[in-house]
């Protein structure tokens, strides 16, 4: 059919949802249509979509699973989008083991690498997979590409790769892997793309703050350490994840509570964190609104402040110094007074807010004397795994 679009299409599988977004190949990889099936597997399922153009698409859709919700959403994409053509699939994957150091083409052979790989992200993969798997089957034809959240820390430094339990672990496969790998490296592309090269020898921290977060120490466009570990429970406190623990209290748990894995997974990765501190919510927005009216919800405010400057400090002194703080995801990039209240008092590291940069960050929201450049950056990661389909299918000549 003359006058097709050739156009990317990325998916990011949860365990009840399925969010997507198609890049135009042709121009530029603008964002064409975005949107959501959520819900999956539930009586609430909705399928929601936006494009370029305005036109929205807001409905209840029951999904009985990723298969399912694929079929949904490919319907939605040919009724919305005249004269698509895929030439590319991306899907984010949130484990790539000690392997995967960059995104690679599916096949058979990855596939049963990336099954071998549950046991140490089995509250992700799983989903990953299943999006996968239904995708190749709605477009066999269709090369993918499987982009993980691991891979921007593949180098992280022996030293910090290293858990202090026994070295046989190590050869199972128990190391610290870092995560939100995408995020990360969508911005230090981004802060290539506007500084130049050179900006890439700062020493540089990234705090990639949302429902999940996580910080990362970036000298040279490469991870160098992070707050995420072994798993994506570590570090940070996120909205209903734990963050770091001293193991004792699983221990105590286990031992008192006669809490067995299958509870403990359950407390530390849903009922924990911001969550679990408030008894009000897992949305910080909420928190923020409550904070005044509910102890709790402050309390849970100032512990995530609280431990993002420990971070931060702890970062700091793994580069030897700090140039530039980039705040990112949901709540980093779009939460004033939280940026506020982690920076404030950290004078001692150089780091000084202006109130009315703050307010509307764009993107420098640090006092123009400070010796540390703070920003407040949106992160992409759908572009970034566009990205990586296009430059992989060109190297290929699959695509131009």
């Amino acid at each position: 059919m003359p006058n097709r679009r050739s156009a990317i299409l990325v998916v990011n599988c949860g365990s009840s949802s399925l969010k997507f977004a198609v890049f135009g190949v042709t121009e530029g990889l603008a964002r064409l249509v975005w949107g959501a099936a959520s819900g999956i597997g539930t009586s609430q399922g909705r399928l929601q979509m936006s494009s370029a153009q305005g036109t929205v698409d807001d409905h209840p859709a029951r999904m009985a699973d990723h298969a399912t919700a694929i079929e949904k959403v490919d319907t939605l994409l040919q009724q919305q989008t005249s004269r698509l053509d895929l030439v590319g699939i991306g899907h984010r994957v949130v484990h790539g083991g000690p392997d995967c150091d960059c995104p690679q083409r599916i096949d058979a052979s990855l596939l049963d690498r990336l099954h071998a790989l549950v046991p140490l992200a089995p509250l992700h993969l799983p989903h990953n997979l299943a999006g996968i798997s239904a995708m190749r089957t709605q477009f066999p034809d269709v090369p993918q590409l499987a982009c993980f959240d691991t891979a921007f820390h593949h180098g992280l430094p022996a030293v910090a790769r290293h858990t202090g339990l026994p070295r046989e672990y190590a050869a199972q496969g128990v190391r610290r892997y870092g995560f939100h790998g995408l995020s990360y490296e969508f911005i230090v592309d981004d802060l290539r793309r506007r500084h130049g090269p050179a900006a890439l020898d700062e020493r540089l921290i990234v705090a990639h703050l949302g429902n999940g977060a996580s910080m990362a120490a970036i000298r040279h466009g490469r991870s160098v350490e992070t707050t995420m570990g072994f798993s994506a429970l570590g570090g940070m406190p996120m909205g209903t994840r734990s963050g770091d623990l001293d193991p004792g209290i699983l221990l105590y748990l286990a031992g008192h509570d006669g809490l067995d894995a299958a509870e403990i997974e359950e407390l530390l990765y849903r009922r924990s964190g911001l969550l679990g501190l408030s008894g009000v919510s897992a949305d910080m927005r909420e928190l923020l609104t409550h904070r005044e009216d509910t102890p709790e919800a402050a309390q849970a405010v100032d512990f995530f402040c609280h431990r993002a400057r420990h971070f931060i400090g702890a970062l700091s002194a793994a580069l030897g110094g700090l140039d530039r703080l980039i705040f990112t995801g949901g709540i980093g990039a779009n939460s004033p007074a939280i940026r506020a209240q982690i920076c404030a008092g950290m004078g001692y590291l150089g780091i000084t807010l202006e109130e009315g940069r703050n307010r509307t960050p764009g993107p420098v929201i640090s006092a123009a004397e400070g010796p540390v450049r703070v920003e407040a950056v949106a992160t992409d990661e759908e572009r970034m795994i566009a990205r990586h389909v296009q430059r992989t299918l060109t190297n290929t000549q699959e695509v131009t």
